[in-house]
C-alpha cells in the first residue's frame, strides 16, 4: 500500500511541474532549440545550440528550487 502513495505523490509532483529553462550541455548557452519543426513529435527531440553548434538529444534542464519558509529552532 505505501508502494500506491509513493506513486501517487511522485504522479502528484510530475502533474504540477512548470515548464524548466533548457541549456546546452557543452557551452552552458540558454539559445538553444529543436533542430527541426518535425522534432518532439514526429521524430526524437534534437536540439541544437547557437552559441557553440551542438547538435544532439542531450540538454540540461534548471529547475528554481522552492524556498522553505520554516526556519529551524
Amino acid at each position: 500500500m505505501k508502494l500506491l502513495q509513493d506513486l501517487r505523490e511522485v504522479f502528484k509532483t510530475l502533474k504540477h511541474r512548470r515548464p524548466s529553462k533548457i541549456y546546452c550541455p557543452r557551452c552552458g548557452s540558454a539559445e538553444i532549440h529543436l533542430a527541426h519543426s518535425l522534432d518532439y513529435w514526429l521524430t526524437p527531440r534534437k536540439y541544437l545550440c547557437e552559441g557553440c553548434g551542438y547538435v544532439g538529444p542531450i540538454v540540461m534542464e534548471l529547475e528554481k528550487e522552492e524556498s522553505s519558509e520554516s526556519s529551524d529552532i
